[in-house]
């Protein structure tokens, strides 16, 4: 195929909002439903974990002044904001720690920009939980949908999906619940679509967060324009001059249509069980069994050599790094605190970590190789000690991937890691309330237990 060349099916933009405003949440299977309460208990955790992250802090000094009406609730803060804004900081809370979800199939953090976008809507509006639920599935798997037709050319090319993609998710949640026609919806997807931003360029910096938190606010600023009539072109997805035409080079738009309703995108999502990009979590978690299993002492490594896939030598190949947010793209960084310190907790990305003599020191003795051998959920590790043995690992399937997945227990274990900002009792209750979403009256009270005391 020539640049700019894939499978084009016609009018992908108003089938899916057709589907959009035809799908209800009785349809959706059990095990469907339950994976989209996990993913928001993941997400209500990850939010109020970066709730106080500097990023949040001077996104608020910086644009707190020009915003609306302070009648919106942004997850972990005591102040209220405009909505609009209330969903971009939702959307850097929950990903400035790169510990949110993620479908390995096209390595979008799909929930970030749909559940900041819906839960700043439904701190302003009631929202009955199944409504929230069924608008939130219907968001995640557009999301997943069209990274899927797009991956690997628009990844590859520069982009990152969950800030360009995302904003479709955000679009079409928000415009389900605000009621939006079919010929509404297909203009908040227009709109979404001549918004989709967000460069890989930004990895390792505050900016890689500003891609979901702007892609929520993006997406429903579509479907509130959209609901007043303001129009857009009608082929946003699949048009000769469209998204997937103009950002990426080869797509396969039938990828977005076909098994809608059917073939959900939850059942393919994962949760992370270390805050970094999830292509070093095979690095991390053999190098802490390999330092579990052999009593390994830093002082005593003399060389680690990993053998990774290639994508993750693209992703991941800082190796002189100052910055706790540049050691989550740092395959040399996981395996020095999985050898050095035996975890990969938050702490552990911080620029203290990231310059610690003894994790500096480690990094300087790893070599990465790219081999298109080994899977992206995979590593080879070879530590070499200085009494001359060498120690292999070879990890197949690393924790929290598909395989390997976090139980229910486990992510509130995470949740309760990241909730230090609400009292004890509160994160309890928190966590129920996410657990049983879709039985809710109204979301607001949910998101009343996720604001700290001021």
């Amino acid at each position: 195929m020539t640049a700019a060349e894939g499978t084009r099916t016609m009018d992908t933009t108003r089938q899916l909002a057709r589907h959009v405003l035809a799908a209800w949440l009785d349809d959706v299977p059990d095990d469907v439903r339950h994976e989209a309460r996990r993913a928001l208990v993941n997400f209500v955790g990850c939010a109020l974990g970066g709730s106080t992250h500097s990023a949040m802090d001077i996104a608020i000094r910086a644009l707190g002044p020009y915003t609306g009406l302070p009648t919106a609730i942004a997850i972990g803060r005591a102040e209220r904001y405009d909505p609009l804004f209330a969903s971009l900081l939702n959307g850097i809370s929950s990903h400035v720690h790169d510990y949110d979800d993620t479908t390995p199939a096209n390595y979008i953090h799909p929930t970030s920009p749909v559940a900041s976008a819906l839960f700043a809507y439904a701190s302003v509006t009631p929202v009955r939980g199944d409504d929230f639920l069924n608008a939130f599935i219907l968001g995640f798997d557009v999301v997943s949908r069209i990274g899927n037709a797009t991956y690997p050319a628009h990844y590859d090319a520069g982009w990152h999906s969950t800030g360009s993609v995302g904003v479709f998710g955000a679009a079409v949640a928000v415009g389900r619940l605000l009621g939006l026609t079919e010929e509404q919806m297909v203009w908040a997807i227009g709109l979404a679509a001549t918004q989709a931003a967000g460069i890989r360029e930004m990895f390792g910096s505050m900016a890689k967060s500003f891609h979901p938190g702007r892609s929520a606010q993006s997406g429903y600023m579509a479907a509130l324009l959209a609901r007043e009539g303001f129009t857009s072109g009608v082929h946003g997805l699949e048009g000769p001059r469209g998204f997937a035409a103009v950002l990426s080079a080869r797509y396969d738009l039938s990828k977005v249509t076909d098994g809608l309703g059917t073939d959900y995108e939850l059942r393919v999502n994962t949760y992370k069980p270390f805050p970094c990009g999830i292509v070093t979590h095979p690095t991390i978690d053999a190098c802490i069994q390999l330092r579990a299993e052999h009593a390994i002492d830093a002082a005593d490594v003399d060389a680690v050599r990993l053998r990774v896939a290639p994508l993750v030598k693209d992703l991941c190949d800082k190796k002189h790094i100052s910055r706790g947010l540049e050691g989550k793209f740092s395959a040399y960084h996981a395996a020095a605190i999985g050898l050095g310190r035996g975890r990969a907790g938050l702490a552990e990305f911080s620029d203290e970590a990231v310059n610690d003599p003894l994790l500096r020191g480690l990094r300087e003795r790893v070599e990465s190789i790219g081999d298109p051998a080994v899977s992206e959920d995979g590593v080879v590790v070879e530590v070499t000690l200085k009494d001359g043995r060498t120690l292999t690992k070879v990890l197949e399937a690393s924790i929290g991937n598909l395989k390997r997945p976090l139980t229910d227990a486990q992510l509130e274990t995470k949740f309760r890691d990241q909730a230090t900002v609400l009292p004890a009792d509160r994160v309890d209750a928190l966590i129920a309330r996410c657990w049983t979403i879709d039985g809710l009256d109204d979301v607001g009270p949910l998101l009343a237990l996720a604001v700290p005391a001021a």
